[in-house]
């Protein structure tokens, strides 16, 4: 059987293994918002708040209004 002259550099084998690891994200659909996300992963809603596994675990900020900027 052949064997190879000469040893495979770990740049060349990284290189020829590049692309090994690639895959697309798992992707999980919530029927209550209606949004792909990422399982086990908390996101952040259209609405602001942050959501995981289906509920929510942070409330939005509230954003200060302009009546009281102007005091």
């Amino acid at each position: 059987m052949p064997t190879p002259k000469k040893k495979t550099s770990r740049s060349k084998k990284g290189m020829r293994r590049s692309h090994d690891g690639l895959e697309m994200p798992s992707m999980a659909y919530d029927k209550k918002l209606r949004e792909y996300v990422r399982p086990h992963n908390a996101f952040k809603a259209a609405d602001g708040a942050y959501y995981y596994n289906g509920k929510q675990i942070i409330a939005p900020k509230k954003k200060a209004s302009a009546a009281t900027s102007e005091a």
